[in-house]
């Protein structure tokens, strides 16, 4: 036999091994708790401060980052205590 005969069987035998290596595998378990899925897709309640932040921004005309800081310092002002956020500070 020759150098390049052996090296055709070779290359021949490693085709045919890696074709294993490529098999398709076992479909994963489904899952059993599905429950938890759900909880995690359902929405959040809002609070009826979030809600009221939201309405005095829609009122103000707030959109985009405006609108999330305005939110978030009302909401800090609402679970301080405080009846009303403060006038806008510009």
């Amino acid at each position: 036999m020759t150098f390049a005969s052996r090296l055709a069987i070779v290359a021949l035998a490693s085709l045919l091994a890696t074709g294993t290596a490529f098999a398709q595998t076992a479909a994963p378990a489904a899952k059993t708790d599905t429950a938890a899925t759900v909880d995690k897709k359902a929405p959040k309640e809002r609070t009826a401060e979030s809600l009221e932040c939201s309405k005095q921004a829609d009122a103000k005309g707030l959109k985009g980052k405006e609108r999330k800081k305005f939110r978030r310092d009302c909401m800090k002002e609402a679970k301080a205590g405080t009846a009303a956020p403060a006038a806008d500070k510009k």
